[in-house]
């Protein structure tokens, strides 16, 4: 284990999606004093689990690697962290991991943390309460703790740490995370914003202020995280003051409770799947849709078809029968028109509301995630409307960003910088976790 002053150990970072699987093995050698990445041996990820076969990509240090080994029988999640475990150990050209007992330290990418608000060791009682809040992040969290299971079956000595994408946002004011409802009844239930994508924003402020030359607590940004799941958030001296995903907990018995009150909270970026801003009578018409017998009124009755639709038949594949946004935006077809112009008209809204909470004190507007980094049209869309913002593009450097973990694209004239940034949610885990390690490990010394 690791000794003061010094320390050597693997740490392997895990972030588990709805049909994917994503594994990065890190070498931590950073002194508690140093502030060093760990550095990435290898990384495995496994795409397509619901929608077979199951793809693989595997890189170690830095370099594609053609792996022969068959996914056929990769049909879930843990089986596909089976399989990463297993390349990874038997990778003879991967000197560092002799055996699975190298790896000390296994960080898990866990959505929906409800009151945590930092980073968490997952002993009995800890997993007992992850298992009571995953039905808030039901595509998520389940997998994540299925995953937790099989580590702590095949790594019993290493240790399990959670990292909560709703952390980040715990730092969001009242006035802004609560609901206009009755304030007992919100605690009592846990009604209030949470936000998401937490782990991509605590990486993006913090490249993105190395980039600046700034400091993190100095610095403010309008940050989107675009992908399958999309959201905005504004930070403000390094911290977040307000986010567009921001489900609340018991999503399923709080349904009706807003559509009782005149009010619903789902307000947030469309995605692949999930619809984006509804006005609070929508879920009651989504019950109606296919309740043609009543064991489907029942099932209606309870929230879980409006659930159903809005978070799994909604978005890109709704509106334009694909939730590919790069095939979207290269359409021509009404379809796919109507669903890039309400994608840009939605994050635009919260482009403009947050340069107002944050007073035009704005060092950049990031793009980040596989729409927000790979779609120039997007990007161009966006920032041409928010020219009267301050916001411009360089032509050349959007159509071809450089490659780094941040790049500039904005015009040089422009009022505020516009970035592209490569976020990684892994390196965020790990460097975490490198420094929990550390400093336990120094402080017990």
């Amino acid at each position: 284990m690791p000794s003061e002053g010094s320390s050597t150990s693997l740490i392997l970072a895990i972030n588990a999606g709805s049909s994917s699987v994503k594994a990065s093995l890190y070498e931590s050698g950073a002194s508690v004093e140093q502030d060093v990445d760990p550095r990435q041996l290898a990384e495995i990820q496994i795409g397509s689990i619901s929608a077979p076969p199951a793809t693989l990509k595997y890189t170690r240090y830095a370099e594609r690697v053609e792996s022969k080994e068959s996914t056929d029988n990769v049909d879930d999640q843990e089986k596909a962290f089976r399989f990463i475990l297993n390349l990874f150990v038997n990778d003879k050209s991967l000197p560092e991991l002799s055996h699975i007992k190298d790896i000390h330290y296994v960080c898990h990418r866990i959505v929906h943390g409800g009151e945590y608000g930092k980073v968490q060791v997952i002993d009995q009682s800890t997993y007992h309460r992850l298992e009571e809040l995953s039905d808030l992040a039901p595509l998520h969290n389940t997998v994540g703790l299925t995953i937790v299971r099989a580590v702590h079956h095949e790594m019993p000595d290493a240790t399990n740490m959670a990292y909560f994408d709703s952390a980040f946002h715990s730092t969001i004011p009242d006035h802004i995370r609560s609901y206009a409802i009755d304030p007992e009844k919100a605690r009592r239930n846990g009604l209030r914003k949470y936000g998401f994508h937490g782990i991509s924003y605590a990486f993006i402020v913090k490249a993105t202020a190395q980039y600046l030359g700034k400091a993190v607590e100095d610095t403010n940004v309008i940050a989107l995280h675009l992908g399958s799941g999309a959201s905005a958030c504004a930070i403000r001296s390094g911290k977040s003051l307000d986010t567009s995903y921001a489900e609340t907990k018991g999503r399923q018995k709080n349904v009706a409770y807003f559509e009782q009150n005149g009010f619903d909270p789902s307000c947030r970026v469309a995605g692949s799947l999930v619809a984006d801003c509804i006005e609070f009578n929508v879920p009651l018409h989504t019950r109606c849709w296919k309740a043609k017998s009543k064991q489907h009124e029942a099932a209606a009755h309870n929230g879980e078809q409006a659930e159903e639709i809005l978070n799994k038949q909604s978005g890109f594949k709704a509106l334009a029968g694909t939730s590919d946004f790069g095939k979207m935006s290269a359409s021509s077809s009404p379809e796919c028109k109507l669903a890039v112009d309400l994608f840009v008209d939605r994050v635009l809204g919260f482009v403009g509301s947050y340069y107002l909470k944050l007073g035009g004190r704005v060092d950049a507007l990031v793009f980040a995630g596989g729409i927000g980094e790979n779609v120039v049209t997007l990007r161009e869309r966006v920032v041409d409307q928010a020219e009267c913002l301050g916001f411009a593009l360089d032509a050349g450097k959007n159509a071809a960003p450089e490659n780094a973990v941040v790049a500039d694209i904005g015009a040089s004239t422009a009022s505020h910088k516009t970035l592209v940034c490569q976020t990684d949610e892994q390196l965020e885990m790990a460097r975490g976790c490198q420094k929990e390690a550390n400093t336990t490990t120094y402080q017990s010394k």
